[in-house]
């Protein structure tokens, strides 16, 4: 593929010089103290974008690692989980339950449509663990509110899992006014640092759970990683840390809500592009149209694969299509981390032509 080449996709994303220059620096050893400080600095630094006082932790792995830990953290074989599935990813939930010997209870919502919080107090059952859901679907497009969901769940014993990796830096997610016990973020995505590492904020309610419970998990159990003074017991990815460094620097330059804003902008710009071309968005109502990705539906006359190669081997930009059960019928635009406006306009522009 050629270097130059344009990534529209829901993550990874392109990178600033400035984070690929940092992770040229020299490695050294991981328990030296002036990395070990600089690897707690970049915790607390992300609790900010959190906006949260609670402990967050950093693990070596994607998104999904930080998925795997807030689940295996929290229940025990044999325990009910209620996963509130709209997408991919949501599903992806259900799984990683099973995974760990729980019993998954789903609760399915139409792909492109959103959560709707009367159902989820209907499934909700004291003998519920946790519930698992996504903010920012990227597989349709749909953007959930969280605030309405964790009414419900925080009157209940269970712990409200949030998977906010496609949104985590790129919209306004508000960890402690919204009540997440567990909130779930990567780093290939709004944050532009290379994918291998997650996050994950563990609240006062989660502590609660976990420490009354033994220890089921070993690389990702949180309590390691509370007890270790280094905060991480296990070896870091130290040139991911250098990047995060620096892709933290550029964003708080840029200043949190402008860079929210910023997402906001280019998400409605994307939409309004695409309609002028004559394309549909694809989730049912453009209130819940996610500020990171944008999903639309093929057009009739040509493929959508047509359409993805013609814009990856004449243009050298990529999107993305549809998953699971949408494969062929949507694609996605994504206009997250470093992504500007002429990126849109030009993606649109040859888009248009690819369409021809």
């Amino acid at each position: 593929m050629d270097e130059d080449v344009s990534l529209m996709i829901p993550g990874p994303t392109f990178l600033h010089p400035r984070v690929l220059r940092a992770m040229s620096k020299p490695l050294m050893p991981h328990r030296e103290k002036w990395f070990s400080d600089l690897f707690v600095e970049q915790g607390e630094r992300m609790k900010k974008v959190y906006q949260t006082k609670n402990d967050l932790f950093i693990f070596s792995g994607s998104g999904t690692s930080s998925m795997d830990a807030a689940v295996s953290n929290i229940m025990r074989p044999g325990d009910k989980v209620l996963c509130l599935v709209s997408g991919k990813f949501s599903e992806r939930f259900t799984e990683i339950v099973e995974a760990h010997g729980g019993i998954p209870v789903v609760l399915n919502f139409e792909w492109g449509s959103a959560l709707d919080p009367e159902k989820v107090k209907e499934a909700l059952t004291p003998d519920i663990k946790a519930v698992t859901m996504v903010h920012n679907e990227s597989s349709t497009g749909v953007r959930n509110a969280v605030k309405p969901v964790s009414d419900i769940v925080g009157d209940s014993t269970a712990a409200l899992i949030v998977d906010c990796i496609s949104s985590m830096g790129g919209d306004d997610i508000r960890v402690d006014e919204w009540g997440i016990d567990l909130c779930i973020s990567g780093s290939q995505k709004c944050l532009a640092v290379p994918p291998g590492l997650s996050f994950l904020s563990v609240s006062e309610k989660a502590w609660d759970i976990i420490n009354k419970r033994p220890g089921y998990c070993y690389y990702l159990n949180v309590r390691k990683y509370k007890e270790d003074k280094y905060q991480a017991p296990y070896t870091q990815s130290i040139t991911l840390t250098y990047a995060l460094k620096e892709a933290l620097d550029i964003l708080f330059e840029e200043g949190l809500p402008q860079r929210i804003e910023r997402h906001k902008r280019l998400a409605e710009i994307t939409r309004s592009g695409l309609k002028k071309l004559g394309l549909t968005i694809f989730p049912k109502s453009e209130d819940i149209c996610s500020r990171t990705v944008t999903a639309f539906n093929a057009p009739d006359h040509k493929s959508e694969k047509d359409i993805r190669d013609t814009l990856k081997s004449e243009y050298n930009i990529v999107i993305a299509g549809g998953q699971a059960h949408l494969k062929g019928k949507i694609m996605r635009i994504g206009h997250m981390g470093n992504c500007k406006e002429r990126d849109i306009i030009t993606t649109l522009a040859c888009l248009e032509k690819a369409l021809k």
